[in-house]
């Protein structure tokens, strides 16, 4: 096979996957069959394309050859008339308007999948994991590492989501206002577990940088349609602060650089600009939420790129509210760490042994923040322990050799 064709086909796949499932699925209203009809169309496409060529659109060549496996499919099945020729008109129609004046466009019908995924009918605890797959094309044994779980269980629960959207015939649709509010919450929070993935996979830069500019992008097609919605405002807001920095978050021999010691003059001045229009777009709804105070938060270490230094206090104040807001584990420990650098090492830790050393003892930031308080704080030894327990539990390579730089200057300074 020509390396092309190959390239090309992936290619396609990563960048579109999403697009098209979202296409299929919301007019066949099968999330399984869709996925399953796009499959067999980029198993065509590895055939066919090597012998004709890459075809000039091959977004919409496989999303015609993934109509028909569906098509193909519905008929082998006992359907009934009537859905059958609804499917098939619906089809018809979209790739009529598709080929039109040789234009090879479609609707984005991504949103529309995304409210599907976070439908009340369906488990909270698979709403993320559910639109990570369905939405964005990420492979459940990634999802099943993110969450923690293995990836035969994490399989079986998509199955039955997906299922589940299928057979309670679930809309594909953006919701009512009235329903809006909790619809709206498992929406933001599954864009931004997508971006997440992306801004935390420093290794393999391209693939994630790709993930993290896919969930910008959700954020900016959902506040398209909910522009007054200020938690959608604050999302976009803290997606575009973060990726602001990306650049700085490497050195020039490719290591990783925590956020108090980036570069400054690498950080994206017009993303920040416009990360902080939107904050204030989003302040005058006077509906402060967690996404607008995380939003907030970055804006704060943004400004250091004006006054160079970090305003300790008010990332404290900030935090505050934000465990007050939502009282997770990972606020929880982000305020310790800033009242660590705001007040004292002592006080720091003080925070981090209130919480519950069951929730904690498998959560890598918490022993990195832990381990870094300790060495401030002139317990070197503990300190060495919880480097090690922290460069355990961290699934990146980078932060893994950041983090040894930090215990190797640990073990220096420790008396023998």
């Amino acid at each position: 096979m020509p390396p092309d064709a190959g390239r090309a086909a992936e290619q396609v796949a990563r960048q579109s996957y999403g697009k098209l499932i979202a296409f299929l699925a919301a007019r066949s209203r099968d999330v399984p069959a869709a996925e399953d009809a796009l499959s067999e169309a980029l198993a065509s496409a590895l055939r066919v394309w090597p012998e004709r060529g890459v075809p000039d659109k091959p977004e919409a060549w496989l999303l015609v050859a993934a109509r028909r496996n569906l098509m193909q499919a519905a008929r082998h099945r006992t359907v009934a008339a009537n859905a059958q020729t609804t499917i098939t008109v619906a089809f018809e129609e979209a790739e009529e308007r598709m080929n039109e004046a040789g234009k090879a466009v479609f609707p984005d019908e991504r949103l529309k999948l995304l409210f599907a995924c976070t439908h009340p009918a369906i488990d909270s605890s698979v709403h993320t994991a559910l639109m990570l797959q369905t939405v964005l094309g990420i492979e459940a044994k990634t999802i099943a590492r993110a969450f923690v779980v293995s990836p035969e269980a994490m399989s079986q629960r998509l199955v039955r989501a997906k299922v589940k959207i299928r057979d309670a015939g679930i809309p594909f649709a953006i919701p009512p206002r009235s329903a809006l509010p909790e619809r709206l919450a498992a929406v933001l929070s599954a864009i931004y577990a997508a971006y997440g993935l992306g801004w935390d996979g420093l290794d393999g830069e391209e693939e994630r940088h790709s993930l993290a500019g896919e969930a910008i992008w959700l954020g900016r097609a959902l506040l398209a349609v909910l522009p007054d919605e200020p938690e959608a405002i604050g999302l976009l807001s803290l997606m575009l602060h973060c990726e602001a920095r990306r650049s700085a978050r490497r050195d020039r021999n490719g290591r990783y650089v925590p956020l108090d010691e980036q570069d400054t003059a690498a950080w994206n001045v017009i993303m920040i600009a416009e990360a902080d229009a939107l904050l204030r777009k989003a302040g005058a709804f006077d509906r402060f939420g967690p996404f607008q105070c995380h939003a907030a938060i970055q804006s704060v270490h943004a400004t250091r790129r004006v006054s160079g230094m970090t305003d300790w206090p008010a990332l404290t104040t900030l935090y505050a509210a934000l465990v007050k807001i939502k009282h997770t584990l990972g606020a929880r420990v982000a305020e310790a760490a800033v009242i660590g650098r705001a007040l004292s090492a002592t006080a720091g830790l003080e925070r981090l042994n209130r919480l519950d050393p069951r929730d904690a003892a498998a959560y890598q930031p918490y022993w990195a923040v832990r381990a870094f308080l300790l060495a401030r704080a002139g317990d070197d030894a503990a300190a060495v322990d919880a480097y090690i327990t922290a460069i355990g539990l961290s699934d990146s390579p980078a932060v893994r050799d950041f983090l040894a730089d930090r215990l190797k200057e640990v073990r220096q300074a420790t008396p023998r």
